[in-house]
């Protein structure tokens, strides 16, 4: 079955059994106003005119979502006063404020050369987790600011940047599953600000955009962007990153608990363009007029 054709979102309190047409919804409406600077409105977008989702995927999930249902997304654009660009991006309950800024350097490597850089830093507060995270920086936090960084890095153009650096830094306030995908997808938003408060035209620097999700199969069903609970009983977890043009930048996925086949691999990266689509479409319209896609 064709994902492009499925609903995301559901009407609120209805559950995948709501009697109600399914639609795209942006949460958590006392979040709508951003300040004057970035302002958003909440949303109701229409999706499709099934009248359920139960005929087309009965599976029910531990949170009622439908197989191909994402979690509730939210952006808030500008969160950071400070810093040059910045989101604080919310997926179900998953927190992560991304925020990012241009220094005048570059590093050694780069010097002379008239170039520039991206680089991304990624950390979990010691309260994002039911037990204390430390602050150091485990292998695990290095393994992801370096998927932050490549992935980020594939839509920036080094050479028109001129020698300056943009800083990423996504910090996970409430980690519940796919905060990496989180710190990508949000740090789209931050990036274009970034380059919009340095070059007159983003599309200058910025060759696309860029948005990432996880899909995996849990109890024998694949399923879009997971959760904690989850991604700790999947049997096989993917996370995909991809251009808003379609270009796959990584694809990371592993047999957690088995084996999969190659079609139920077409089946999860079918799952995942659906999820990447409608990422896309909330980047485009949590940036508005500043799209510069």
């Amino acid at each position: 079955m064709p994902y492009s054709k499925c609903p995301v979102g559901l009407a609120e309190g209805g559950g995948h059994e709501s009697p109600l047409p399914p639609i795209l919804r942006h949460p958590w409406p006392q979040w709508a106003a951003i300040g004057e600077k970035f302002p958003v409105a909440d949303r109701v977008t229409p999706i499709s005119d099934f009248s359920s989702t139960r005929d087309l995927f009965p599976m029910s999930r531990h949170d009622g979502r439908a197989q191909n249902q994402l979690r509730p997304i939210s952006m808030q654009r500008g969160f950071v006063r400070n810093s040059a660009g910045s989101v604080l991006y919310r997926a179900g309950g998953t927190t992560v404020l991304v925020t990012a800024q241009v220094s005048e350097k570059v590093p050694p490597f780069l010097e002379g050369k008239n170039v520039g850089w991206l680089t991304a830093e990624y950390s979990m507060l010691p309260g994002s987790t039911p037990q204390r995270k430390d602050r150091k920086v485990d292998g695990r936090s290095t393994e992801i600011q370096r998927l932050i960084g490549r992935s980020l890095r594939a839509i920036v153009d080094t050479k028109a940047m001129g020698p300056i650096t943009i800083h990423v830094d996504a910090d996970v306030i409430e980690a519940d599953g796919g905060t990496r995908t989180a710190a990508i997808s949000g740090a789209l938003i931050a990036v274009v600000d970034a380059v919009k408060s340095r070059f007159p035209d983003p599309r200058l620097v910025l060759r696309d955009s860029i948005a990432a999700i996880s899909v995996g199969i849990v109890n024998g069903t694949p399923v879009l962007d997971l959760d904690y609970v989850e991604d700790s009983r999947a049997d096989v977890d993917f996370n995909v990153v991809r251009l808003g043009g379609g270009g796959l930048v990584e694809v990371q996925g592993t047999g957690e608990g088995g084996t999969f086949s190659r079609g139920q691999l077409t089946e999860l990266m079918d799952l995942a363009e659906y999820g990447l689509d409608t990422l896309t479409s909330l980047q485009k319209e949590t940036l508005g007029e500043d799209w510069p896609f």
